[in-house]
């Protein structure tokens, strides 16, 4: 199976989808470690990026579910997916990913992302991402206001794991 943990930037994609994998035992993979040295760069300049700059990034992320699938590898996926067409791309078999949306006020977003350091995504693109996002009807929508322990089980019970 594999677990896709989606929103906007500062929403606790990586933490928690980390955190999910570990108490799993699955595999996990930060999606933004696929990105291009190029969209890295536009990204930490402040440019939004476009759906030109992602199709390549999208493809890289699909394959990377697909070899997961093909091999029954279990794996939790941390993915911006802002766009309904993002995450039509990425969804290889319906019957055994699982999308979860992971939302919480602007504000608390805005906070943590001007707490944490050294991560290539400035806080001034966060409006463009709220702009950007088509909110998922079909993920399990998860409010990451709490503590990422509390968000983490509410994931699980949510999808039974």
């Amino acid at each position: 199976m594999v677990v896709i943990v989606m929103g906007v930037t500062g929403a606790g994609k990586s933490t928690v989808g980390k955190a999910l994998a570990e108490s799993l035992g699955w595999r996990f993979l930060d999606a933004d470690d696929l990105h291009s040295a190029a969209n890295v760069a536009k990204m930490a300049a402040g440019i939004p990026l476009e759906d030109s700059d992602r199709w390549p990034w999208l493809a890289a992320i699909r394959a990377q579910i697909q070899e997961a699938l093909e091999s029954g590898e279990d794996l939790v996926v941390a993915s911006s997916s802002l766009k309904r067409v993002h995450r039509d791309t990425l969804a290889v078999d319906s019957e055994r990913m699982r999308w979860v949306y992971l939302h919480a006020p602007r504000e608390v977003l805005a906070r943590r992302m001007s707490q944490r350091h050294g991560h290539f995504m400035p806080s001034s693109l966060l409006d463009s991402q709220l702009a950007t996002l088509e909110v998922p009807h079909r993920a399990v929508p998860i409010d990451v206001t709490p503590p990422p322990a509390e968000v983490v089980a509410r994931i699980r019970e949510s999808l039974k794991l």
